[in-house]
């Protein structure tokens, strides 16, 4: 399906400057994780250990903001920029193994580098360039989970 995207936004905003958009967002999002404290192993290492509250605050706000906006979204049937709607699939969630299995395979991965995926660019930009490792596995194993999709039980 093809986009039909609004004439007054054909001509909005160039490619490069669509891009710098995003790397300045991703930027702020960076300084935000490493503030939080959410790239520290320490952090992490305190959180799988039940010893302190201070990520599961981290992921509750994020699960509080998400579900708003969902909510919102769904209210108000918000658009794109494109003009298209914006569509949320159901979730079928069947037996429930996909998630057990795809959620202990995250959380190992998680415990063994001390980084969830989402700070991991954010720990190379403040130096920790062992954690190019890391994001060249995610990258892999995301690459691996695409080729060997059409062939696992969804």
């Amino acid at each position: 399906m093809t986009a039909v995207v609004a004439p007054e936004l054909q001509a909005q905003t160039a490619p490069r400057q669509r891009v710098l958009v995003y790397v300045l967002l991703g930027i702020v999002f960076g300084v935000v994780l490493t503030k939080s404290e959410a790239v520290s192993w320490f952090r992490i290492q305190e959180m799988f250990r039940f010893q302190s509250f201070h990520m599961y605050g981290i992921i509750g706000s994020a699960l509080a903001v998400a579900a708003t906006s969902v909510a919102l979204i769904r209210r108000f049937e918000v658009r794109a920029l494109t003009g298209e709607e914006v569509a949320l699939a159901p979730t079928e969630f069947g037996t429930g193994r996909r998630y057990w299995i795809g959620g202990t395979v995250f959380g190992l991965g998680w415990a063994l580098t001390g980084a969830c995926p989402g700070p991991l660019v954010a720990l190379i930009g403040t130096g920790a360039t062992t954690f190019v490792v890391a994001v060249l596995g995610a990258v892999a194993g995301t690459w691996l989970y695409g080729f060997l999709r059409p062939h696992l039980p969804h």
